[in-house]
């Protein structure tokens, strides 16, 4: 007579989107169409009035964008990508931030960052902070990346 502990699968550790991951998504994405809005509207209506300001929020955009995207998929190579993305926004908020409050001849028009994201509510400070605990909080296992990635593959060659 076998035990039911012995059939019984293993508990499962919550993905990268329950609970409060998927706010986290949601602010991502609402920042990167935020910036992508802000940004295009900058190029094409005054790009020479502040080219480098405005490029930097184009940059902001991108990276808001992949982040979105990489805290989505599953596997080791999206949770690095994800990681890499918040930590060169962090970066980027961080030293945009510090220049435009030192020297704000530097950036003559905000960007996405500028003032520690002032202009946004100081989301752009406070969201990598949150998006590198959650990663911290939900690493993927040694064994699932290799067969989430797969999974993902083959689901999206069927």
């Amino acid at each position: 007579m076998s035990d039911a502990s012995d059939t019984a699968p293993a508990p499962e550790r919550p993905g990268r989107l329950g609970g409060i991951g998927r706010v986290l998504v949601a602010v991502y994405a609402v920042l990167a169409l935020a910036a992508t809005g802000r940004s295009f509207v900058q190029i094409v209506q005054r790009f020479d009035e502040a080219p480098v300001a405005y490029a930097l929020s184009a940059l902001a955009a991108v990276v808001y964008i992949v982040a979105t995207i990489a805290l989505t998929r599953p596997g080791r190579t999206w949770y690095r990508i994800a990681w890499a993305t918040i930590i060169f926004e962090f970066t980027g908020v961080l030293v945009v931030g510090t220049l435009s409050v030192v020297d704000p001849a530097l950036f003559p028009h905000d960007t996405v960052w500028s003032g520690y994201g002032r202009g946004y509510l100081f989301i752009p400070l406070v969201l990598p902070v949150l998006g590198m605990w959650w990663l911290a909080k939900h690493r993927p296992d040694a064994a699932a990346p290799a067969s989430e990635e797969s999974a993902a593959r083959s689901g999206a060659a069927s």
